[in-house]
């Protein structure tokens, strides 16, 4: 590859720090979709144990490339994004795979087509990693930036997606009790009179 286009990849993948997602941070501000993908490949990193006979580092390939649609459509959450945006942000991210120089459009559009088949263990370990990275978010995240519709999905969210494994469905149900609590902590908060903490100016989730 040469040096210029190099750096044209670099740029392009560098707009993923200014997309904002869905998700808030603990500290108050939307999160970027590249922090979320940086959380994503730590998350990765730290379960490699659990999977011996996975191929890790494809995993993780998968998690840093997995949003790269978002760089050219923006972040639409789940429960918002239609048949429509699934297909703009599918065309818009393979004509991006299939610009890349080779060996890398090959090994890049080879993982797009097996996150998208979901056949593999390393593509449902990603998945199951993905789901819970934005429950895991949300319950660090304060409470007056939940929609109300989040009061049910954080508890639900990304079920079917770690059944597969025990290490998955035990994280899912501890990050479940932890939605639980947060929620009992701020209904405590509203009958004692006490204003809950972090309104960030009564603004609430995108």
């Amino acid at each position: 590859m040469d040096a210029r286009t190099w750096i044209d990849i670099m740029r392009t993948t560098g707009r993923l720090k200014d997309m904002t997602r869905h998700s808030w941070t603990a500290g108050g501000r939307h999160e970027s979709v590249a922090e979320h993908t940086y959380h994503l490949l730590m998350m990765a990193y730290f379960c490699r144990d659990e999977f011996p006979r996975a191929d890790m580092e494809k995993v993780m390939e998968m998690c840093l490339f997995h949003d790269m649609g978002e760089a050219f459509t923006g972040d639409i959450p789940a429960f918002e994004k239609t048949a429509d945006d699934e297909a703009e942000e599918s065309r818009r991210v393979s004509a991006w795979v299939e610009s890349l120089p080779e060996p890398y459009r090959r090994r890049v559009r080879a993982l797009f087509a097996e996150m998208n088949a979901m056949e593999t263990e390393e593509a449902r370990i990603y998945k199951a990693l993905d789901k819970l990275e934005a429950v895991i978010q949300h319950n660090e995240a304060d409470l007056s930036t939940w929609l109300p519709l989040e009061y049910e999905l954080n508890l639900v969210y990304g079920e079917e997606q770690t059944r597969f494994s025990e290490f998955f469905r035990e994280a899912r149900r501890l990050a479940r009790e932890d939605s639980l609590e947060k929620i009992a902590r701020e209904a405590a908060e509203r009958s004692d009179g006490a204003r809950p903490t972090g309104s960030f100016g009564g603004e609430t989730a995108e």
